[in-house]
């Protein structure tokens, strides 16, 4: 997609001026982030990473089945969550604030709701989790 510039004399300068005002030491979005937690994820706008050792139940995957198009996902509180397969994304996070081996993390991703990330420890953890079962 091509973007076609700003024609209006007025926005640009508009459009100048806040930018050079966000970019100032202490302004804009950049040090907002920074203050939340830096790295990859501050860039992305995302909150501050969290400590996936430290997890409450609801977030405390047990066990995952994977029937059809659906993953269900199990977590420690007793409950059962549905998600449509591209919904569910599985990410390895082996840093010191990754969990803990042979116990994921399930995180909501989607403002609705209906994404979430199940975070393992390692590469190796994730198929050994996944049950094809119907």
């Amino acid at each position: 997609m091509t973007f076609p510039g700003i024609k209006d004399a007025q926005q640009r300068a508009d459009l100048l001026a806040f930018l050079k005002e966000a970019m100032q030491p202490g302004r804009g979005p950049a040090s907002q982030s920074a203050q939340q937690g830096g790295g990859m994820m501050g860039m992305m706008g995302s909150r501050a990473v969290p400590n996936l050792k430290k997890l409450e139940p609801a977030q405390r995957v047990q066990a995952i089945t994977y029937c059809h198009d659906t993953y269900r996902v199990a977590t420690a509180d007793g409950k059962t969550r549905d998600f449509w397969e591209r919904n569910l994304r599985f990410k390895t996070d082996g840093g010191e604030d990754g969990p803990e081996k042979k116990a994921p993390a399930l995180l909501d991703a989607g403002m609705m709701g209906d994404r979430a990330d199940v975070i393992f420890a390692e590469p190796d953890e994730i198929s050994q989790l996944i049950v094809h079962r119907c």
